[in-house]
């Protein structure tokens, strides 16, 4: 049986604003790795089953550096089970937290969800990731939602560069979709505060243009009842967006529900 999620087709996003975590469907933490726009130095694992890396005696938890970043982003995390995972600059930063803040930080990692704010000054934390099936239904905190849009945008090209048309596209040359810039995707901002699907299955592609659907579906954590949302949203009613580029100039553009036609 078909699913969009699994097959590359569609990438879901809403946003909690207010508590700075995005859950999505469709972006593995390979994905994000690749994508995102900031240096990572430390990751603490609170859950995983990575087989290499440092372990931490005051957290009891093991770590990885950045020496080790490449082997586990190409590592098939998926099969994990539970993936979580929160940076950190240095190691001291560690034996700095208090059994109150080592106590939040394994609430997040047990139940994919945060007792308070999950920025710690001791650590200088960018990111919170918690996953129970990587790529399918992830929740991550972003201190600045910057580095989420540069990654999305990046993610996005990335995915329409694998589509098995890509012939079809004329990029038979080894021409690269530039990454969508994240000023065209804060033109969609309200509408993944409600949740979206990006769809790539359903682009329009010609010589002059690509056009990549977007479809308002609404909040959900339940996948499967997400993509049947979706499914029948898409069958019945007319794009809410699309991304445009512009392939003559390799540009960017976001056309909302406001100017869709």
């Amino acid at each position: 049986m078909n699913n969009p999620i699994r097959d590359q087709e569609i990438i879901y996003v809403h946003m909690n604003h207010s508590d700075r975590f995005v859950i999505s469907s469709g972006i593995s933490f390979s994905d994000f790795i690749d994508g995102i726009s900031v240096d990572l130095s430390n990751l603490l694992l609170i859950r995983h089953k990575f087989e290499e890396g440092h372990f931490n005696m005051h957290m009891l938890l093991d770590y990885v550096d950045q020496d080790m970043l490449k082997k586990i982003s190409a590592a098939e995390v998926k099969n994990y089970g539970d993936f979580c995972w929160i940076d950190f600059t240095d190691e001291e930063q560690l034996n700095q937290l208090s059994g109150q803040e080592i106590a939040e930080i394994l609430y997040m990692g047990h139940f994919k969800d945060h007792l308070k704010q999950p920025f710690y000054r001791k650590l200088g934390n960018q990111f919170v990731y918690l996953t129970g099936d990587d790529g399918w239904l992830n929740k991550t905190y972003y201190q600045s939602w910057e580095p989420f849009f540069t990654m999305l945008g990046s993610v996005i090209a990335k995915k329409m560069m694998n589509q098995r048309e890509i012939g079809f596209l004329n990029f038979r040359k080894k021409r690269r979709l530039s990454p969508i810039p994240g000023e065209i995707l804060h033109s969609f901002m309200d509408d993944m505060k409600e949740g979206i699907v990006i769809s790539l299955g359903k682009s329009n592609r010609n010589r002059s243009v690509l056009e990549i659907p977007i479809w308002l579906v609404g909040d959900f954590y339940d996948m499967d009842t997400m993509t049947t949302e979706y499914e029948l949203i898409m069958e019945t009613n007319q794009p809410d967006g699309k991304l445009v580029l512009d392939r003559k100039t390799g540009e960017w553009q976001a056309l909302t529900k406001y100017v869709v036609k």
